[in-house]
């Protein structure tokens, strides 16, 4: 026997030193080898903000994967990680913190902030890749990237000034999402709609210069301080004669004009639409249609600004309940009615998002988006699966211009400096002491940073060198795969696709391959509100990386979420013990200068051999097949059923009796021999998915030369396809099966050898000496006749049929029959006992009309089971007896 495995698999005493292994001997290092071919992936970059969940989990596995196995086929693989500054959250994880030691940001200025961010960049960034590498990712630590770093710093300023210079990034006032409690712009994608109970306020607009007046309904009557205008439809026949007149804004007298715009809903409300272009992006459209005014009501805190009047100083909030009362007093509230409407909050602290005019800065989207959309309408991008490209396109298509700028600290400080004298904007990729135009030294940096996804938006080439030409990127770029969560399509793939495009003249990668959500038991989406959180590091601890990783590839489909269950984790750890299980056996029967090479045996190979390297033909090229579909579950499903079916319950029991032949040495060495060569195959295929207990065998196996993850992957081999010997194990197999199946009906012991009749003329050859003897040895038959036609059947004999085979197994001396019929009387009792209790349920009134309707239907599925096998275990009783 080689060096022996362990009797029970324990992850904890291998994951951690294979891990460490390979990562010391640089086999996830990538170097630049002009004659191979490149296979790149760039890693989606986790917020710095916490840690490991399932959803990293499920990504970086996949990625993993899709690494392993072109690392395996001979690709020059280069899987690049790294980590992201993630500007609002980090941020506000920092002031949280600082807060709660009794500091306030502004307190400590910009530069002692920044220091307290990069202490926490430290700690949080080296744990997340800490987790990682607990997961098992195999990517090129030495390339480690940050999208803060100073490489990825360059790459920022170069693209800002280079879009700046082409006219695509501007400056000006404009509508953004303002969130008051992060104190910053969000572009839309960062805000988050939620469904909310409200009310609609109907409200009295006096004419200015007549009696009478206009009703007005919204859902925010504080903003009316600032109404600037008031829209109708212009084909709506019920105002079209008020278009131009003057009527006055109820509470601070500002008279303002009634304007026809074909934005305006004739059918909401009361078909009169208030206009306050300084709170509402339509309202800002209708008001630069109409050249109305813009009155800021509402500050960047939340509070009422000087322009509100009585009202200034007021919490938004209190302000509404205040002009409500202040209206109903003077009889301009008409009526208020309960309104279902949607409300945009900021996706990081959950704030209600106030729309609000602002001098920001934005890149101009049309120019950038035509080439982006025109890739994946072209086939140049591909989705996986297709449907995201209609999501994607859909947004592309409708794009407004992207605001970049950002009211924090933490991130890239966006490179315009302010000459205080001359007026001037100096955009610059070096830092500025002095005004481009006039030469003067009172400059000031402007105090914004540039919105995240800025950054992340150059990830695939920024991060291998540009705006340098290096050996790195003119190899590795553009990337082959992107493997991403579906919800951030917009805000980070399409950006990378624009980005690429327009910046290198070349797609960021071929393939988006978009994975789903994992959901809990219930299908109920992971939230720490729901406290239905899956910490995968505690999943490791429990049960291994690899069953981890098992599971989360298993069923799991592109695009389509999954649900998170105890028992598919269980499976999955079975599934390892198993093969552990598997491969002690197999070592127990190598010897120590085995080899891997089974050619020598080619011409002698018999059925069960035969077939199951066949078999592993089959295995490969499905798993071959699917992975270039990316159709993961497919994989984990052929992999499962090989090697635990196929190779464990069947080809490992029919080569038993070989092994343990002392007495013919070559036969027990050949079958040994084979075994560790499929042995060795399985290991291969199964190491993408599953690659540390598959490195811990690899390295036990005899002719094995190094790691794993460094041998060839598994190739179809024609030599060991043999089509007849499939057709007839398969014919083999389900012989065995019935008469197994005929045992357990009769409740046989495993162990009872029994005797069996074959009636047959075997027209197809089935039943050749090698096939009875695996017939013998797995169904547990002592004596076997095979006749062409039986005149003298047993009286009392179980039968089935298989093809042309008639098995007959008489039951005189396979079973006691008296005890038997003993036996089934009893349990013909039992089961009239259970349909007299079920029919008494039923016919209970107060259980039919009071007890859970899943209940009584679940009593009422049971009774025609119960009779059903009531019948059949009459008629057994019957044939026994005749």
């Amino acid at each position: 026997m080689t060096d022996e495995l362990a009797k029970t698999y324990d992850p904890s005493k291998v994951e951690e030193k294979w891990y460490k292994f390979w990562e010391e001997n640089g086999y996830f290092q990538a170097e630049v080898e002009p004659e191979k071919e490149p296979f790149t992936v760039m890693m989606p970059p986790p917020n710095i903000t916490g840690q490991l969940h399932l959803g990293h989990a499920l990504d970086d596995t996949l990625q993993d994967i899709i690494v392993r196995w072109n690392r395996m086929k001979g690709l020059n693989t280069l899987w690049l990680p790294g980590t992201d500054h993630a500007s609002i959250a980090t941020e506000a994880k920092v002031v949280d913190k600082l807060r709660k030691s009794g500091i306030e940001k502004d307190e400590i200025g910009r530069d002692e902030f920044l220091e307290h961010a990069w202490d926490w960049k430290k700690e949080y960034g080296e744990r997340i890749t800490d987790q990682i590498r607990n997961l098992g990712a195999s990517c090129d630590w030495s390339r480690e990237r940050f999208t803060l770093d100073d490489g990825c710093s360059e790459a920022v300023k170069e693209v800002f000034v280079r879009l700046y210079e082409e006219g695509l990034i501007y400056q000006g006032d404009y509508i953004v999402n303002w969130c008051s409690d992060c104190a910053t712009t969000l572009s839309d994608i960062e805000v988050e709609h939620e469904e909310t109970d409200g009310h609609l306020y109907y409200i009295k607009y006096p004419f200015k210069d007549r009696e009478g007046h206009i009703t007005v309904a919204t859902t925010r009557p504080e903003t009316m301080l600032g109404d600037t205008g008031i829209a109708v439809d212009p084909s709506d026949e019920r105002y079209s004669e008020l278009v131009g007149e003057k009527v006055i804004v109820p509470l601070v007298d500002r008279e303002i004009e009634i304007v026809a715009d074909r934005y305006v809903d004739s059918e909401f409300g009361t078909g009169m639409v208030k206009v306050t272009p300084a709170h509402d992006p339509n309202d800002f459209e209708i008001g630069e249609r109409n050249d109305l005014e813009q009155v800021k009501v509402i500050d960047f805190d939340g509070t009422m600004t000087e322009a509100a009047g009585k009202y200034a100083g007021l919490e938004r909030g209190e302000c509404r309940k205040k002009v409500v009362e202040d209206l109903e007093k003077e009889g301009l509230l008409i009526k208020v009615e309960d309104h279902h409407h949607s409300v945009g909050h900021c996706y990081r602290c959950d704030e209600v998002v106030e729309p609000m005019i602002s001098k920001q800065w934005f890149v101009k989207m049309e120019p950038l988006a035509k080439p982006a959309i025109e890739a994946v309408k072209d086939g140049e991008i591909e989705f996986v699966p297709d449907r995201f490209s209609k999501v994607y396109l859909n947004w592309m298509e409708n794009i407004k211009d992207w605001c970049i700028s950002r009211q924090l600290w933490w991130g890239h400080r966006i490179p315009v400096w302010y000459c205080q004298d001359c007026g001037a904007i100096n955009v610059s990729r070096d830092d500025l002491t002095a005004c481009k135009e006039c030469g003067s030294e009172n400059i000031e940096q402007d105090e914004d940073v540039l919105d995240t996804w800025f950054s992340s938006a150059l990830w695939p080439f920024s991060t291998l060198g540009w705006p340098e030409k290096t050996e790195d990127l003119l190899h590795f770029y553009p990337t082959d795969i992107l493997v991403t969560g579906r919800d951030i399509i917009f805000f980070w793939v399409a950006r990378m696709i624009f980005m690429g495009l327009h910046m290198m003249d070349e797609k960021p990668f071929d393939t988006v391959y978009v994975h789903g959500l994992i959901r809990d038991a219930q299908g109920r989406k992971m939230s720490k509100s729901l406290g239905n959180g899956i910490d995968p590091l505690e999943v490791i601890d429990e049960y291994g990386a690899d069953a981890l990783r098992f599971m989360l590839i298993t069923g799991n489909t592109p695009g389509n979420d999954m649900r998170f269950r105890d028992e598919r984790l269980n499976a999955s750890r079975n599934f390892a013990n198993k093969i552990w299980n598997a491969a002690r056996f197999m070592l127990m029967h190598v010897k120590e200068d085995d080899g891997l090479d089974i050619e020598e045996y080619y011409n002698d190979l018999n059925l069960s051999e035969n077939w199951i390297l066949s078999r592993l033909n089959d295995t490969i090229k499905k798993v071959d097949e699917n992975m270039e579909r990316y159709l993961f579950g497919e994989v984990s499903k052929h992999l499962y059923d090989f090697i635990w079916s196929e190779f464990c319950d069947w080809y490992l029991e029919l080569i038993k009796p070989e092994l343990y032949d002392d007495e013919n040495p070559e036969r027990q060495r050949k079958a040994a021999r084979v075994g560790q060569y499929l042995l060795s195959r399985i290991l291969q295929l199964l190491h993408p998915i599953m690659p540390f207990i598959t490195e811990e065998i690899w390295n036990k196996l005899p002719g094995t030369d190094g790691s794993i993850m460094l041998s060839d992957w598994p190739e179809v081999t024609e030599n060991y396809h043999d089509e007849d010997s499939l057709i007839q194990m398969g014919k083999v197999q389900e012989i065995i099966r019935e008469i197994r199946n005929i045992r357990n009906e009769f409740k046989v012991n495993p162990g009872k050898k029994i005797t069996a009749i074959f009636e047959t003329e075997d027209k197809n050859g089935i039943l050749t000496d090698e096939s009875i003897s695996y017939i013998k040895d797995l169904a547990s038959v002592e004596s076997l006749e095979i006749e062409a036609s039986v005149s003298d059947k047993p009286a009392k004999a179980a039968s089935a049929v298989v093809e042309d085979i008639d098995i007959i197994l008489p039951l005189e001396g396979m079973i006691d029959i008296d005890k038997e019929i003993k036996r089934l009387e009893k349990e013909a009792d039992e089961i009239r006992a259970e349909i007299k209790r079920s029919e008494g349920k039923l016919a209970n009134e107060g259980f039919v009309n009071q007890a859970p309707e899943k209940l009584v239907q679940a009593e009422r599925e049971k009774l025609p089971q119960f009779e059903e096998k009531l019948e059949k275990v009459l008629k057994r009783i019957e044939e026994l007896k005749n």
